[in-house]
């Protein structure tokens, strides 16, 4: 008999009828393993930027003649592009244990690279997904988030609190619902957890800079308001989880969630982060997932090094964000 995860497998391949948004990819083949189960912890202290959210609203995005609202593919690198991405992560110092894979998508220009194709645990960044998820059902139902609803996103993606998320993940239809929605979203390489398991939900970078279009892009199955409720959380995350991603920002221009989770099998760490920052008056979405990291804070050193680095391929400042991302990635 099928499982219930293959049968998710095979539902989330991407359909022949619906234009998807693609991320090309620089594939990387970096040492590594994952093992079976989690233990969420909580996150060293930082300081962060604190902002209004605005509430979501029941309008959808204009439909096509088909009934889906179209989504704009993302424009493919340069191969000068993904040499440079290539190279400025590539130059990260990774332990021999651990493996990195960051994507960027400049917003400007439309033009994206990747590095590395693994599948990697979401641990926590999972819990935008389940947002958007939510919202989108809401969307179809025609009417807004309950207050309780409300609160358990604003915990869950703030706090990144887990009590919260298991209660929406359990309100989307868990993995079930999760699947479908990125089916409509694009992202065709990402699984949700079994049970209970929201944490163990598998993805790429590439499929999380798809997501993080959903949220930021103009072209979004998310309404406007939907779209401005789930970035003003993602800019009042808590003070101690101020780090990531935010790390290739100027100033606080940036929008973020991370994920961390120890496997219990090996000790060792699922570290990610996903968001948009901006630098240089540019805005940028990045995605940088890594694992067997030998601590946490082996795992943040090495996504903000990544990040620093991905990001300089687009900023021109690869040679010299990549020979101080090699420094700092050591952990």
């Amino acid at each position: 008999m099928e499982s219930s995860r293959a049968r998710r497998r095979r539902r989330a391949r991407p359909s022949r009828r619906r234009p998807l948004l693609r991320t090309a990819l620089a594939a990387v083949a970096i040492a590594g393993a994952t093992a079976a189960g989690s233990v969420y912890v909580k996150a060293r202290a930082h300081p962060g930027p604190v902002s209004s959210a605005a509430s979501p609203s029941a309008s959808s995005p204009a439909p096509t003649a088909t009934g889906e609202a179209s989504v704009e593919s993302v424009a493919r690198p340069s191969a000068d592009r993904k040499t440079l991405l290539t190279k400025a992560v590539r130059a990260v110092g990774v332990p021999s244990a651990a493996k990195v894979s960051a994507a960027v998508l400049d917003l400007g220009s439309g033009e994206s690279a990747a590095y590395g194709d693994a599948l990697f645990d979401t641990a926590s960044i999972v819990k935008v997904d389940i947002l958007a998820t939510l919202l989108l059902q809401a969307q179809d139902a025609g009417r807004h988030l309950t207050a309780t609803e409300k609160a358990y996103a604003v915990k869950m993606i703030e706090n990144s609190d887990n009590v919260s998320a298991t209660a929406l993940w359990h309100a989307i239809g868990t993995a079930d619902g999760l699947d479908a929605a990125n089916e409509r979203f694009g992202l065709t390489h990402t699984t949700g957890g079994d049970g209970e398991l929201w944490g163990l939900t598998r993805t790429t970078a590439a499929d999380q800079l798809v997501l993080l279009q959903q949220v930021f892009g103009d072209d979004s199955k998310l309404s406007e308001a939907s779209q401005a409720y789930v970035q003003g959380l993602m800019k009042t995350i808590e003070r101690d989880q101020d780090w990531g991603v935010s790390a290739a920002a100027d100033g606080s221009a940036w929008a973020l969630k991370n994920g961390w989770l120890a496997r219990s099998t090996t000790g060792l760490w699922d570290v990610n982060s996903i968001g948009r920052v901006t630098v240089g008056g540019d805005d940028y979405l990045v995605a940088v997932l890594s694992d067997g990291n030998a601590s946490m804070a082996d795992g943040v050193s090495l996504v903000e090094a990544a990040a620093k680095a991905a990001v300089s391929a687009f900023t021109g400042d690869a040679a010299t964000s990549s020979a101080s991302a090699t420094a700092s990635g050591q952990g």
